[in-house]
């Protein structure tokens, strides 16, 4: 649990006694290569946090088509957002690539925890900023930006992923091809 006092301290301190109180909301799951945390259709729960592992977040399209919305990994957090917070069935998969260990969060612990720690309500409010702003940031690039481009901001926000995750699944991530990925990867 020091990993998520850290993660916390990163934009608020919180005191043992504080730090005691909120752990007690947090649930630990381990969860096996290939595992659905959340499938399309389910009831969600709970928001996960990462402690150790690969998570991919995707959504199928009426023909099939996968399109890859998120990955997270260690310290990152994730969950079909707009079904967790609005109490309904989930839209989107959310699929272990690598076996994880992660912190489960429902949304009436978040709440309590909000309610009644104003350093929490600071916490997952500036959480809520940085991914809001960084999805605002995909759509952009993925609006306006070439393929090279998109390829070069990925390699720079996020040069750990690059490493851990399949070449096929961030060609997905990015909008092009695999072959198209390849060469661009090769390049650089």
């Amino acid at each position: 649990m020091d990993q998520l006092r850290n993660h916390i301290e990163e934009i608020t301190p919180v005191s043992d006694e504080e730090f005691a109180y909120i752990k007690t909301f947090f649930t630990k799951k381990k969860i096996k290569k290939h595992q659905y945390l959340i499938q399309s259709g389910d009831k969600v729960q709970c928001e996960y946090w990462i402690l150790k592992g690969t998570l991919r977040a995707f959504y199928i399209n009426k023909d099939g088509k996968e399109h890859i919305l998120q990955f997270a990994i260690k310290n990152w957090w994730i969950s079909d957002y707009n079904a967790y917070f609005n109490q309904t069935e989930s839209t989107i998969n959310i699929v272990c690539m690598e076996d994880a260990e992660i912190l489960c969060l429902t949304l009436y612990a978040r709440e309590k925890l909000a309610s009644e720690l104003h350093k929490m309500e600071h916490f997952f409010r500036m959480k809520l900023t940085l991914l809001y702003s960084s999805q605002q940031k995909r759509i952009i690039s993925l609006l306006s930006d070439n393929p090279k481009e998109r390829y070069e901001k990925f390699a720079s926000y996020y040069p750990s992923i690059l490493q851990k995750i399949p070449k096929k699944y961030i060609a997905e991530y990015l909008g092009v091809c695999r072959e198209t990925l390849s060469r661009l990867y090769l390049n650089n």
